[in-house]
């Protein structure tokens, strides 16, 4: 008799290989048998109609806090999501010295977004090395795998203290001390090494990153010492605003260490066709042997805008200041004023009229499902030019329905021409991994933890303005690929003798509910969270750990110490 045999299902392995139906038995937490399965189960799943996937693994996090104080890990858990790698664009709380816990927190509160004051609360800081984070992870149960990297922010100022962050030279001792502990980190368990050379990330006090004009023999040392260890992975994220200094770096780190490289990236309006150029260099360098390739998200990195988020066309206006404070309730009724409404409208703010045209003809009602590739007819300047309203008005008036929960979005970067076909050359190229759905992070303004549903959703079942994706090859996307990204070989394959993580999921009916903000937080801090209907059971290391959406009780999940075989 098997442990769990989950039944009749129509099977997508992770392979790319076509569907089948098939059964699917597990034992010892791992995967005995696909096929037609004839001994019973203690335990069986009707997946008749349904179908059964791997679990998906999830590369891009920001769970470094959360893993504190959150067994379930969501929203990811919510969505199909059995491993989760965290430590991503440089940032996270280990190594650290007892006087640098709030420096790294406000860190991350400004880089992520993550409320400084739940960081605060609900971490326990048991740890002051790298292996001793990854210990402290390893004694708390969870619901789903976790994978860790080693943050560069946290290593420069665990080893310069505060002048990591003045914009100064490490010294060649410093740099080496960086190496070493690089690879005691990696020795440990720890998945890579990321940084961040992007003046988008930033402190809470709007100060940049430390790691953002690190120089190369800094990185280059780093490196060496990850290399040394024939394990690890590299993730750097970067402006390329001299595009061939930085990429001729990132190919050196790769090229002299033989370990692969992912280069965060993702389209924005500034210089929409840089990622054919980035491509091309890639696809040269990997000619050339040397490991690279592009993490990129399957859908616009979008803001979320409403009056409980932490961006809206009206955040700065006076008015506005004046009443921001009040519980969302009291502060709907004074929005509902049509005076003050009538001046938020007028009132400018930075010297600029109340939302520009440029502003708006990128904004969009979210709508529920949300629609993550909008027309620009739908926009809220269309809208506008259509009813003969200022689009300020339009925009007011919509973040006032659903008793003042209704969202705007915005798609910040990944829509330069107003569509996904750029998004979508990228996701079939072969030296592309998806990634970026930073769960866990920026919970004031995006929720994009919920890309694996949507990738199924949208790219599977629902896309209207353009082609569609075939459903194996987007569960092999965010299965297979982005577990072998970084080093995983045990999982995201359906096969006897890999790791029993599955979902059971009703294709026809699974659908994205729109985001909500919710203070659930420590310190009551809060975040945005977006639930899906349509899975009907996720399995980690063969434990059911959701059904329909609800958790079992079930905390297989356990620290992942390094690549596996």
């Amino acid at each position: 008799m098997h442990e769990l045999v989950v039944r009749g299902g129509t099977v997508i392995d992770g392979t790319g290989a076509d569907r089948r139906v098939a059964d699917v038995a597990i034992d010892g937490g791992v995967v005995t048998e696909v096929g037609q399965v004839a001994d019973p189960g203690e335990q069986e799943i009707d997946a008749t109609g349904m179908l059964v996937t791997p679990g998906f693994v999830d590369i891009h996090t920001h769970y470094d806090g959360q893993v504190s104080w959150d067994p379930l890990l969501t929203p990811s858990s919510w969505h199909g999501v059995t491993t989760v790698v965290m430590g991503n664009c440089g940032v996270g709380f280990a190594p650290v010295r007892p006087d640098r816990h709030d420096w790294l927190i406000s860190l991350m509160e400004g880089v992520e977004d993550i409320p400084g004051s739940a960081l605060a609360e609900g971490i326990d800081w048991t740890w002051e090395s790298f292996p001793e984070y990854l210990d402290a992870i390893d004694a708390t149960p969870h619901a789903i795998d976790i994978g860790t990297q080693v943050p560069h922010g946290a290593l420069r100022a665990y080893v310069m203290g505060e002048r990591a962050a003045a914009d100064v030279d490490a010294t060649p001792e410093e740099v080496a001390e960086m190496a070493r502990l690089t690879r005691e980190a990696v020795l440990a368990g720890a998945l890579g090494f990321t940084t961040s050379r992007t003046r988008a990330h930033k402190s809470a006090d709007g100060s940049y990153i430390p790691t953002l004009g690190a120089p190369a023999d800094e990185l280059l040392a780093i490196a060496a010492g990850m290399g040394a260890t024939g394990e690890g992975v590299f993730e750097i994220v970067s402006d390329f605003i001299d595009f061939d200094a930085e990429f001729g770096l990132m190919r050196a780190m790769a090229e002299t260490t033989g370990r692969p490289l992912s280069i965060t990236f993702a389209q924005n309006d500034r210089n929409p066709h840089l990622w054919k150029k980035l491509l091309e260099c890639v696809e040269e360098a990997v000619g050339e042997g040397i490991p690279m390739r592009l993490q990129v998200s399957g859908r616009p990195i979008g803001l979320l805008m409403g009056w409980q988020t932490s961006m809206h066309p009206f955040i700065g206006h006076p008015a506005y200041k004046a009443i921001a404070s009040l519980p969302l309730p009291e502060r709907v009724a004074r929005l509902r004023d049509p005076e003050l409404r009538a001046q938020l409208v007028a009132e400018r703010t930075d010297g600029r009229p109340a939302g520009t045209a440029g502003e708006f003809h990128k904004m969009f009602p979210l709508g529920e499902p949300p629609d993550y590739e909008p027309a620009p007819e739908t926009s809220i300047a269309a809208i506008a030019a259509r009813e003969g309203r200022r689009p300020a008005e339009v925009a007011y008036d919509r973040m006032l329905q659903s008793d003042g929960q209704e969202m705007l979005y915005f798609p910040l970067l990944n829509y330069s021409q107003m569509d996904l076909e750029p998004t979508r050359e990228l996701l079939e190229h072969p030296l592309t991994v998806l990634g970026l759905s930073d769960g866990g992070a920026h919970c004031g303004v995006i929720c994009d933890a919920s890309l694996p549903t949507s990738m199924l959703t949208h790219w599977g079942r629902d896309r209207t303005r353009g082609d569609k994706l075939g459903l194996e090859w987007l569960v092999q996307s965010q299965t297979r690929d982005t577990a072998r990204a970084v080093g995983l070989k045990d999982r995201g394959v359906l096969a006897p003798g890999m790791r029993a993580d599955l979902n059971v999921i009703d294709f026809d009916a699974l659908t994205l509910g729109r985001p909500e903000m919710v203070f659930d937080l420590p310190a009551g801090g809060r975040r945005l969270v977006q639930k899906a209907e349509g899975y009907v059971a996720t399995v980690v290391a063969g434990e059911v750990t959701f059904r329909h959406g609800e958790h079992t009780g079930a905390l297989p999940g356990r620290l992942i110490r390094g690549a596996q075989s």
